[in-house]
Parts: structure tokens; sequence; C-alpha cells
């Protein structure tokens, strides 16, 4: 069993750090944010509690949100162009910290790829590093659905995604950070598991968490290396 100061230093020691997106990397929930923008969102926010949760299964979630969406393309990309992510406080200095000691920093995430490829770019994150879900449109801009072969599509899909860059790259310590069911269940293959309720605490991820950040600002501390204002242990 890690302990609390074995979490903290494979953090310090770790070769990559694997962020979630939706409310982590950025303050909300993209799903939600779209729904809200087609005039859906409170069938969709339930459904999203209930998924991050970890009270059903993330695939059977994402279909059927989804299902009540059905977003064009042209809606998805006026989304972004009128409502674009907002960062988490602090979360770009993180970032740039990481790259600072060549660690490879990576987007492991629910969300959708046209929505956190435009977060990667703000924080200069190769569209490489990104690992999400993909949807799908007809030839006329409207929803076809998401592409399922994407193992972020699924129950434990983040887990699989670790497990191949550890093979690939040949990564001896990688942390998963994030603040849902998703995320705490990707360790392991992730070395270490960090939890983040700087935006939003599911109760999951905080009783089962052995550093959960709660609240304020990410920044990079010496000693313990990510460090927020009033931190729980």
């Amino acid at each position: 069993m890690t302990t609390l100061s074995q979490t903290k230093e494979i953090f310090r020691r770790a070769d990559a750090v694997c962020f979630d997106v939706d409310s982590t990397i950025i303050r909300e929930e993209g799903i939600d944010e779209l729904a809200k923008f087609c005039g859906v969102g409170d069938a969709v926010t339930e459904m999203t509690r209930k998924a991050m949760g970890g009270s059903v299964t993330f695939k059977t979630a994402l279909t059927e949100r989804l299902s009540i969406i059905r977003c064009s393309r042209e809606q998805v990309n006026k989304l972004i162009t009128d409502h674009p992510p907002q960062l988490t406080t602090g979360i770009k200095e993180l970032v740039d910290t990481l790259h600072q000691r060549n660690v490879k920093v990576f987007l492991v995430t629910g969300g959708f790829c046209c929505i956190v490829e435009h977060v990667a770019t703000q924080l200069s994150i190769p569209l490489h590093h990104v690992y999400a879900n993909r949807l799908k449109f007809y030839f006329n801009g409207e929803y076809a659905g998401f592409d399922e072969t994407q193992p972020t599509s699924e129950s434990n899909g983040k887990g699989k995604v670790i497990s191949m860059l550890k093979e690939k790259h040949g990564f001896k310590n990688v942390v998963m950070i994030g603040d849902g069911a998703t995320d705490l269940e990707a360790c392991p293959p992730a070395n270490a598991f960090i939890g983040f309720g700087g935006n939003v605490v599911r109760q999951q991820v905080k009783e089962k968490s052995l550093w959960l950040l709660q609240r304020g600002s990410l920044h990079w501390d010496h000693d313990s290396g990510v460090h927020v204002l009033n931190e729980r242990n």
C-alpha cells in the first residue's frame, strides 16, 4: 500500500504526469457546458454527477449524455469560440514547471478532442500527448456518434492509456491527477494518484485519496511537489 510520503516522493521523481481535464485542468465539465449551450443542461449534469461518482459505467453515461445533446459540428465550434474553457488557477504555471523539469505531461480524459486540444495548445502540451474521445459528424455537420474504439470511452480506459505510455516510453514513475472515479481507478497502473478537489469534491475520491488537493491555486512546492492552499492530506 502506497503511503502519503511515498506518493509525494513518486511525484517528485515522476517521468510523466497524466492530468484529467474536466474539473481538473479546467474549471468546468466540458460535456456539461456543451449541454447547456445546446439547451439540455439539467438532464446532462445529473448524468455527469453519476458518472464521476462511479455509480454508472463511463461508457453508458457518455452514450446517454451525447444522445440527449446531439450537438452539431457548428455548435461545438461556436462553444469553443464563444465560451472557451477556463483554466484552473495556477495550472499553467504548474505545467510549465513540470516541462522545465523535463517531466512529460499528458492529458488523459473522457472529454472531447475538439475541446481538449484547444486546452493543450494553451498549455504548450503537444497534441500527440492528448488522449480523449472523438465526436463523429455526418457530412452535413450533424451529430453521428462518437468513436467507440478510443480507450478513454471505456471504464478503466485511462488505466489502459497509462499502461500503453509506460510500455511505449519506458516510464518508471507515472502520476495520475484528477477529480473523478475514472482517475482514481487508473492507479494502478499509475504509480501514484493525486486527487484534485479544487473545482469540485467527489465523495469517492475524497474518501480514497491519500493526497487530496481541495482548494486554492495549484503551484509547485519544493518539499511536496504540487501544492494547493488548504490541502487535506
